[in-house]
């Protein structure tokens, strides 16, 4: 296949290559039925897309398609039929007639000389570039902010965790930790990647789960000569007030019972100070109620809602006089909060 001739299956798809099998299955089905031609009846451009997607699919959804594909690219296909041929079909098998397999020492070897005669890195006559990523400042990096998954790791100045596995193509994934103040507010974290120090810039906003791209900053792949790249999760520490439930920030303040008969005026500390919350008279504990404009940073740089969850808390050890007030207003109280339970039977 010619490199003009080349298709980003993964672009296709409008996927990366960190896409899980899942993922390239639910997107195949939702764009195989936008582009169906019985859908699309007399539209051309759908019909090209269809077999375009189908044709993706057929390569991506084939784990050991998927691997020859990451690691070969272009090539993926020459490679796939040098493997069978390697792997028992002799000399001169799968459209390979003027490689001598019986030369090469493995199929290494063999796909080095490939990528030679097809005008890729391994060509003869040229050498792969020694990267040299010993920079006594270190560089400089700003990340790509993926909002959909950032909408997903790393080891280095204390700050990352461990690398995950490292696909076909260099890519790795680590874990960054990051505080709250720092995901909201954004921060700069010096990282050791072996011998290379970088400065990666984090937006405000980052959130659990959400993911940064720095390309070029993986393994180096000697089959395409290049460098993967590096994704960085976010995972935030834990915090003594705040917390995540899916993407929405929420929090919990306690009242006591005479404000949850009552209703009272609370203040309740946000990321950027207090603010005070009207707390409705008849609230139950659990309640939940909003602070708008007063949550998580978003990557619009508007904000978010924050949900105050409401907790009514009782005294531990309450005093002679609010004994005593307990005890007038449970004289005083006119409905029986258990009257219901009477008719429940099995």
């Amino acid at each position: 296949m010619a490199a003009t001739d080349f298709k980003d299956y993964y672009a296709v798809l409008g996927l990366t290559k960190t896409a899980s099998a899942e993922e390239i299955k639910k997107t195949y089905r939702r764009l195989a039925r936008k582009y169906h031609p019985d859908l699309n009846p007399g539209d051309k451009q759908a019909e090209a897309r269809f077999k375009e997607v189908n044709e993706a699919y057929e390569v991506l959804s084939d784990a050991d398609k998927r691997q020859k594909y990451d690691r070969f690219g272009q090539y993926w296909q020459q490679a796939d039929r040098a493997g069978q041929a390697w792997g028992g079909a002799g000399a001169g098998g799968a459209g390979f007639d003027d490689f001598e397999f019986g030369r090469y020492g493995s199929f290494d070897e063999f796909i080095n000389e490939l990528l030679g005669r097809f005008g890729g890195p391994g060509a003869a006559g040229t050498r792969s570039s020694n990267y040299n990523y010993r920079s006594g400042t270190g560089s400089n990096y700003s990340g790509n902010y993926n909002s959909s998954n950032f909408g997903g790791g790393f080891s280095g100045f204390g700050d990352v965790g461990g690398f995950g596995p490292q696909s076909a193509a260099g890519d790795r994934e680590a874990t960054l930790a990051l505080s709250f103040g720092e995901a909201f507010n954004g921060t700069q974290k010096r990282l050791s990647l072996g011998a290379e120090t970088i400065t990666v810039r984090i937006p405000p906003g980052a959130k659990p789960g959400s993911k940064i791209r720095l390309k070029g900053k993986g393994q180096y792949d000697p089959y395409s000569r290049q460098r993967g790249d590096l994704y960085l999760k976010v995972s935030l520490n834990s915090h003594n007030f705040f917390q995540f439930e899916g993407d929405t920030l929420v929090c919990e303040i306690p009242i006591a019972p005479d404000e949850a008969v009552l209703g009272t005026k609370a203040d309740v500390p946000t990321p950027d100070g207090l603010v005070t919350m009207n707390v409705p008279a008849g609230i139950k504990s659990g309640q939940t109620l909003r602070l708008r404009g007063k949550g998580w940073v978003e990557p619009s740089g508007k904000r978010g809602d924050l949900l105050v969850r409401v907790a009514v808390t009782l005294p531990s050890s309450p005093t002679a006089a609010e004994r005593a007030a307990y005890e007038q207003v449970r004289a005083a109280r006119s409905t029986d909060p258990r009257s219901h339970l009477r008719s429940v039977q099995l």
